[in-house]
């Protein structure tokens, strides 16, 4: 092991608990094939961000996209514990996939999987206690030229995601922890119960035009948060704050339950290089439990409605020989209606704006042996991101918070697809809130992703609050837990 290894390894075992049980490493296949999968610091393909998968940051990735199985071990059993499905692989007797695998073949495809985290709060102002939070993920897709058998109809899918999260009190680590609601402990207390996140139709021009997704256009019912600010390292991270809010939701209902009619439309003139605007619909209480999703009636009343305009350009490089990928982007929004006009409640208040940069980029990629074209998952990724808004109105608690984290791929020897993490957010309270004592509200999470298997995977993890709710009254608080995992 070199110098700089070692260094790595001690730095690493100070900040959290790992396991070092060996597990097999995948063999990569073409250039592209490994950088899709082992580095995505963006997504740059449009239908990868309707799976239910990428929503959960799933088993074997290092952001929200599986690891398929490329070595056969041999013994069925083994070709089950490590392959990318529990309910598939030759050793399942049961070939629950089967009717899966036979639907993907006619362009359907279905995705699900579940997350639950003990959180073991060792000292909070309301003292200390355990949670057990948990969410279950699902995603359908249709895709018209996998049904065809034309690549030139690739474009062309039907999409829907659905969720389940649990609305137990005893869940709930967020009111007795008693944060601010962007600084919860658990993003999974937001939109509890059945809920139905999106489902629409997506057109994108594929190979058809000079540069590849050229043009992609998205209708239905969509999660604005899932297509601005999109930072999928982020989703390896259990707080509201550093996975879903960051910082617009502190503001307006950005976050993983709020779902709306709109449409985007994304554009790429170069391969690097995209645009992306959207408009969509605003209304009263779009992320409560009680909708369950299912918030039609604003387009059929439009004075219980305003709009919601977003709009993020953005650069998705990738540096050097050893094709480091990064996405830098900024972007904006504008939320609710023109001043003097009437919103859905009847008030004549002014809408809401604000700003957001991106910075992601893997720093480092470990060499890997073979042919000098393979790409090594193995290496160091970050991901920074700030948000402010021009001015102070009532209505934005936060004008001003950024993240920042790390995240390293196969720190450890022989561990090659473990995650090791550590993420910081801080938000800023405005002083025109009528809280003058509310200062500012931190938040650190640390983690180490052990990947069991294929399919399954467990995650130690530490958080602290410094002034979670922004005032000296209530006492920092300090989260040990676990986080496990598996995809159907």
């Amino acid at each position: 092991m070199s110098i700089l290894k070692t260094e790595r390894l001690a730095f690493v075992l100070a900040l959290s608990v790992a396991c070092t049980h060996a597990a097999p490493r995948p063999v990569p296949t073409t250039t592209a094939a490994a950088e899709a999968q082992a580095n995505p610091i963006f997504v740059r393909n449009p239908e990868d961000i309707t799976s239910g998968d990428v929503l959960a940051g799933t088993a074997g990735t290092t952001g929200g996209e599986r690891l398929p199985l490329r070595v056969r071990m041999g013994s069925v059993v083994k070709d089950w514990w490590n392959g990318p499905h529990m309910l598939g692989g030759e050793g399942n007797r049961y070939g629950l996939r089967r009717p899966a695998r036979w639907l993907a073949d006619r362009g359907f495809s279905f995705d699900g999987n579940y997350q639950g985290a003990y959180f073991g709060v060792v000292s909070s102002q309301s003292g200390s206690r355990g949670f057990w939070d948990g969410q279950l993920n699902f995603s359908g897709q249709f895709n018209l030229g996998d049904a065809l058998r034309d690549e030139r109809f690739s474009g062309v899918q039907l999409f829907g995601a659905g969720r389940y999260r649990s609305s137990w009190e005893e869940s709930n680590p967020n009111n007795f922890v008693l944060a601010q609601t962007m600084f919860n402990p658990s993003n999974w207390q937001s939109g509890t119960q059945w809920r139905l996140l999106n489902f629409g139709l997506l057109l994108d021009s594929a190979k058809n035009l000079p540069v590849e997704h050229m043009l992609t256009l998205k209708l239905g019912w969509l999660q604005p948060q899932r297509e601005f600010a999109d930072q999928p390292l982020s989703k390896l991270f259990l707080n509201n704050a550093v996975n879903s809010a960051k910082g617009l939701g502190g503001n307006i209902p950005f976050s993983s339950s709020e779902s709306t009619w709109g449409g985007t439309l994304n554009v790429r003139p170069h391969g690097d290089f995209y645009v992306r605007n959207a408009l969509f619909m605003t209304f009263q209480n779009p992320t409560s439990s009680r909708n369950h999703g299912l918030m039609f009636q604003g387009s059929l009343d439009p004075a219980q409605n305003g709009l919601w305009y977003m709009g993020e350009g953005g650069w998705t490089p990738s540096f050097g020989p050893e094709k480091l990928p990064g996405k830098y982007a900024l972007g904006g929004y504008y939320y609710g209606t023109p001043s003097g006009q009437r919103a859905w409640n009847g008030s004549t208040v002014t809408g809401q704006y604000g700003f957001y940069g991106q910075a992601d980029q893997m720093l480092y990629r470990e060499a890997l042996a073979g042919p000098a074209e393979d790409l090594s998952p193995q290496g160091l990724k970050v991901f920074n991101l700030f948000y402010f808004t021009p001015g102070e109105s009532k209505a934005d608690v936060y004008p001003f918070y950024f993240q920042s984290g790390v995240v390293y791929s196969g720190l450890l020897p022989r561990r090659d697809f473990d995650l090791t993490m550590v993420s910081i957010g801080c938000g800023v309270y405005s002083q025109a809130t009528g809280v003058p004592a509310r200062t500012q509200t931190a938040v650190i999470e640390g983690g180490y992703r052990w990947q069991v298997n294929g399919w399954l995977y467990a995650q130690p993890f530490f958080q602290y609050f410094s002034r979670p709710n922004g005032t000296a009254e209530v006492a920092n608080a300090g989260i040990l837990g676990i986080l496990v995992g598996t995809v159907f």
